[in-house]
């Protein structure tokens, strides 16, 4: 079977996108011929440095033997998501060894969680009067947020608690709240493009 390899930059990415990822291929983008491979994780400063995400694909063409495609997938923190995007594929683009494409989610990984809150009600201590914010993307610190909407005894734990919450999650919630959740799932849509359905 043919493998998109993420490459992540943090401990809970590595577990949480590729549970995501077998999420929108299946319920999504409906191809269940394309897997997904373990993660790469390399830390942010890296990933936005040219020659370190060539590195990164390389490593993911050579150890992935099924690998046709990569998707690096980190946080914007407080760079503009879309710009970012665009600078580090016109840098890597003709570079790299495997088709590749780059999803910055706005702010947090988590904000994509908050898109779809309502669905995550009693799971992982989410309280069951959360209610998703309006603009999920414009929050600071959306793993804080996350944390307000727990039970009190309970304490948000990204290792533990993203891959969880990321398997319960309303995708269509999320895409419909977050534009660079779309992103992403037009970034997988164009990938799968590259696989023809057998």
């Amino acid at each position: 079977m043919r493998s998109i390899v993420p490459i992540v930059e943090g401990q809970g990415d590595e577990r949480a996108v590729p549970v995501l990822l077998r999420r929108v291929l299946t319920e999504i983008v409906g191809r269940y011929d394309i897997g997904v491979s373990r993660a790469i994780r390399i830390g942010r400063g890296k990933l936005v440095k040219a020659r370190e995400l060539e590195r990164a694909v390389e490593l993911a063409s050579i150890d992935r033997e099924d690998a046709f495609a990569a998707l690096i997938i980190f946080d914007a923190d407080d760079d503009d998501a879309i710009a970012l995007e665009e600078e580090l594929f016109e840098l890597i683009r003709g570079t790299v060894p495997l088709p590749t494409r780059i999803s910055i989610a706005v702010r947090e990984y988590e904000a994509w969680l908050l898109g779809a809150k309502v669905s995550l009600r009693g799971h992982q201590g989410i309280r069951l009067d959360a209610t998703a914010p309006a603009n999920p993307e414009g929050i600071r610190s959306a793993k804080a947020e996350l944390q307000a909407n727990m039970d009190r005894n309970r304490k948000y734990v990204e290792t533990a608690d993203q891959v969880k919450l990321t398997g319960n999650m309303d995708l269509a919630a999320a895409r419909a709240a977050c534009p660079s959740f779309r992103r992403l799932i037009e970034n997988v849509e164009r990938l799968v493009e590259l696989v023809p359905l057998e």
